[in-house]
């Protein structure tokens, strides 16, 4: 891409792999005059600068998604009113709520993903030219369904998406699937790519896991953020890993990190509406600088980033595997 993403060195004396920010949180939860909470949301390159599609929780705590604008990534315009669809491929534009959406450019457009009510969650998609208008398709598959996020580009002629089947509560369970559709409608050829990790060998991963970002395209395989989740004594925690997918069948787990990469510890990501939450949505990168930014939803109040050098990145997954 070539934006110049978001950068800051990693901080002396650091040795993690991935370090946050020092101005987090970059969006605060009253960044707009309705907003309770703004968080899990995703970033993409966009003319001279970004755009994004954010959750923004009203006072209500109805959720909804919002357009926004940024010439640098860290500091956003979000629009003040919420997303009208127009009909895509579909006349069906119901939704009880949509939040924690994904984006992602596929040939000569941006695809939005998110979780969309429809008797229960389910993965809504749309898509739009330039974030002023949105056409809303066909729900992807039957409720109940979370973390739905495509791949940047067709596999074997298909459009790939990640999700996870849940249930229409807290879903304390979780694994991450694919699916495929030849035309963004149909949705089929389901497959299960990576389940929660054992107590004993990962444990942060072991109640819950989802895809994250949009999954990078390395030399390595599929680049892709997750979040995992333990069931602790004063409730769930989400933290993020990675994983590499193999190329041409990304329902191949070729490496995925034992321990986590972040983890709630910072007081935004530990206090808010719901401690204890890093959740990752998005991440711009640069193959050719070796950096990624991954932007995260922080105790399902705020949004923080975090850097690292995807050489590293890899490296670390493949040397501390599961």
């Amino acid at each position: 891409m070539s934006n110049t993403i978001p950068w800051q060195e990693r901080p002396a004396g650091s040795t993690d792999v991935m370090w946050r920010y020092s101005e987090n949180p970059i969006i605060n939860r009253y960044d707009i005059p309705t907003s309770n909470s703004i968080f899990n949301s995703a970033v993409v390159p966009f003319k001279d600068g970004f755009a994004g599609v954010f959750r923004c929780d009203n006072k209500a705590v109805q959720m909804n998604i919002f357009a926004g604008f940024s010439k640098d990534g860290i500091h956003w315009k979000i629009n003040h009113e919420p997303i009208e669809m127009k009909a895509g491929n579909t006349d069906f534009l119901h939704s009880e709520y949509k939040y924690d959406p994904r984006v992602t450019f596929i040939e000569d457009r941006y695809w939005v993903t998110w979780c969309n009510g429809h008797h229960g969650p389910t993965i809504g998609i749309a898509y739009t030219f330039d974030f002023q208008e949105f056409f809303m398709c066909e729900n992807a598959f039957l409720p109940f369904n979370r973390n739905g996020v495509l791949f940047p580009e067709k596999i074997n002629g298909k459009y790939a998406m990640l999700s996870r089947p849940s249930d229409n509560g807290h879903t304390p369970f979780g694994d991450i699937y694919i699916s495929y559709s030849p035309d963004m409608k149909y949705w089929g050829e389901h497959r299960c790519v990576m389940k929660v990790s054992p107590f004993v060998d990962s444990a942060w991963q072991c109640t819950k896991i989802g895809a994250g970002a949009v999954p990078i395209k390395t030399s390595e395989g599929w680049l892709m953020f997750y979040h995992g989740v333990i069931n602790t004594c004063n409730g769930f925690r989400y933290s993020m890993g990675a994983a590499l997918l193999d190329l041409e069948n990304p329902s191949v787990v070729k490496y995925r990190t034992k321990p986590y990469l972040l983890a709630p510890a910072t007081l935004y990501e530990t206090t808010g509406d719901v401690p204890n939450v890093v959740f990752p949505c998005a991440a711009l990168h640069s193959l050719e600088e070796d950096k990624v930014a991954v932007y995260y939803g922080a105790a399902d109040t705020v949004v923080g980033v975090a850097f690292g050098r995807i050489s590293e990145i890899i490296k670390f997954t493949k040397e501390n595997s599961l």
